[in-house]
């Protein structure tokens, strides 16, 4: 029997609901999705970026409630210690977290000017120039991953709380078209092979709301 809820918004729109459910996959937990629809009007303030994100994802597990994905990511890894969302060698876990952190925390040009949109595909779309400093900080973490822990993850050979911090990332670079090099392409096309993705690209498609101030080409 699933006692596991994980609330979540657009799958189309929320990054924050990929990430939780991306490290909720990853943790090999079942759970059920509780989906807040994206015209609620405080859901649609996360969204776009004019309120904390209070709403989603929200883990309520074994009458326990989390939120914030970086709690959930270490509850997660807490009850499941062996499911590889932190690597094993110390130096490897303070690395880790300190990256997942800096996606946390940081990034907010990235976040304003390519606004998450699984759907939409802008090809040849103008980066901010704030923006581009945000994609070269991204992609320099991934390179120095791959190449100290040998990829095609950002910490080794199977998929960490890390990959779920940066998933949403990739799918901006696709949806608006941003060039990468050949070792963080590699590693975007690692990311949206994987089976959890796919699921999760799947259900965007099929979404019919749409939020106009996300579709926009600006």
């Amino acid at each position: 029997m699933v006692d596991t809820t994980l609330s979540i918004s657009s799958k189309n729109y929320s990054s924050w609901s990929l990430r939780g459910w991306l490290l909720a996959k990853f943790a090999k937990i079942e759970f059920k999705e509780l989906i807040i629809p994206p015209d609620d009007a405080e859901a649609k303030k996360e969204l776009l970026l004019l309120s904390p994100s209070i709403l989603v994802p929200c883990l309520q597990h074994n009458g326990i409630r989390i939120w914030d994905t970086l709690a959930i990511a270490e509850y997660l890894n807490e009850y499941k210690p062996d499911s590889g969302l932190l690597p094993k060698p110390a130096k490897a876990r303070a690395h880790c977290r300190s990256i997942c952190g800096e996606m946390h925390s940081g990034f907010s040009s990235l976040r304003s000017a390519l606004p998450m949109n699984i759907k939409g595909h802008f090809p040849g779309h103008k980066v901010w120039l704030r923006a581009l400093a945000d994609i070269e900080r991204i992609t320099s973490i991934w390179n120095e991953c791959l190449q100290e822990y040998g990829g095609p993850f950002l910490f080794g050979a199977q998929p960490c709380m890390a990959d779920a911090m940066y998933a949403p990332v990739v799918t901006r670079f696709l949806t608006y078209d941003v060039k990468l090099d050949e070792s963080c392409l590699g590693y975007a096309n690692s990311i949206m092979a994987l089976e959890e993705m796919k699921e999760w690209i799947a259900a965007a498609q099929l979404e019919k709301e749409d939020i106009d101030e996300l579709d926009m080409e600006f």
